[in-house]
């Protein structure tokens, strides 16, 4: 067995920038692999990204928008086609938008971006997940889903009202985290583990780009939250700390922690599956 069948590979959605690019440092200078699924491109002056590049432990495959199928569709194909196998998967793009906005195929952002596709991602890419050693996903949540009052799938794919970061934002990241525990069971069959975790406050503002943050939370961000690398540490402790073993549980600075609206964990995975199954799989793009 050569060196290459050795190391570890991740697969980091939104590894170009903020949390996602330092996971990527991170993971590089311990020797992963790294496959990327980008809507934009590395730094190029960094020449520690550029030089895994070129040597191939770095992989990027590009999409413009995650949350369109006709491109994620083309891109999961290519990976598909091109990597052997994924030992631990980042389900981390995200972001929060500054105002009430919708999918291709008409759900609201972040429920289709943060909650649906994570889901497809593990879907399409969980044979390559079978074929690892350590057989992981990791889905990025948020603390803000504790602001979360009312909850359901119609409130979740066309809200009523909007508030930034306090509202679709928040209930799509508790969705994620209720279909992580749903699916935990089913995915124990295949020997794979899942997570929700929370990777805490941090700085991710980036120059000329409308981060959808309440106007309050972003001079406090400057002052008082961690750099990225922070939340990075928390993904990488959340894949492979002392909570590896487990499975279908939220994290949340670094302990189990309980969700909110448990009861309705089961409908979100089933409403999932659906549009899965039903937009994703049966449709000719």
């Amino acid at each position: 067995m050569n060196k290459e069948q050795h190391e570890n590979i991740a697969l980091i959605t939104g590894a170009s920038a903020g949390i996602g690019l330092e996971l990527t440092r991170k993971l590089l200078s311990e020797d992963w692999q790294v496959v990327a699924l980008n809507r934009s491109d590395f730094p190029a002056d960094e020449m520690s990204i550029q030089e895994a590049v070129k040597s191939g432990r770095l992989r990027m495959y590009k999409t413009a928008d995650l949350a369109d199928y006709v491109g994620l569709r083309q891109t999961l194909e290519e990976i598909k086609s091109k990597e052997k196998r994924i030992d631990i998967l980042f389900n981390n793009a995200g972001g929060s938008f500054p105002e009430l906005s919708y999918s291709k195929q008409g759900r609201e952002k972040h429920y289709e971006l943060m909650t649906v596709v994570p889901y497809i991602i593990l879907m399409e890419l969980k044979e390559l997940i079978k074929s690892s050693r350590l057989k992981t996903v990791i889905n990025t949540s948020s603390s803000a889903l504790k602001f979360t009052k009312e909850f359901n799938i119609e409130i979740l794919e066309r809200p009523k009202t909007f508030r930034k970061l306090i509202g679709p934002y928040a209930t799509s990241k508790l969705a994620l985290s209720l279909w992580t525990q749903a699916v935990a069971p089913q995915l124990a069959e295949d020997d794979i583990k899942i997570r929700s975790v929370d990777p805490g406050s941090n700085n991710t503002l980036r120059k000329g780009k409308d981060s959808g943050l309440p106007l309050i939370v972003k001079p406090l961000m400057k002052l008082f939250f961690s750099p990225p690398t922070h939340g990075a540490g928390k993904l990488y402790e959340g894949a492979l700390g002392e909570h590896r073993n487990e499975t279908g549980v939220f994290l949340l600075k670094g302990q189990v922690a309980p969700l909110k609206f448990k009861d309705h964990a089961m409908n979100v995975l089933e409403r999932i599956h659906a549009i899965y199954e039903q937009e994703y799989l049966q449709r000719h793009f």
